[in-house]
């Protein structure tokens, strides 16, 4: 059994909407460079969830290609 299987799943909610987010796909624009990605977003607002993870991984990296163009 992995350490995520006895950890409850954490429940997001919006802090405009109060809202519970629901993965959805988001356009992530970047120096003129479009990225479609599933996130957590409210239903509602449309506001996003950037979780560190993703800011200090998957989009650094990004960033870090495209500066390097």
């Amino acid at each position: 059994m992995s350490k995520t299987e006895n950890q409850p799943q954490t429940v997001w909610k919006c802090g405009k909407c109060n809202v519970e987010l629901s993965r959805g796909t988001i356009v992530v624009a970047y120096l003129g460079n479009e990225i479609r990605v599933e996130e957590l977003k409210c239903a509602q607002c449309g506001l996003v969830l950037i979780t560190e993870d993703l800011a200090l991984g998957k989009m650094f990296e990004v960033e870090q290609s495209l500066e390097d163009k």
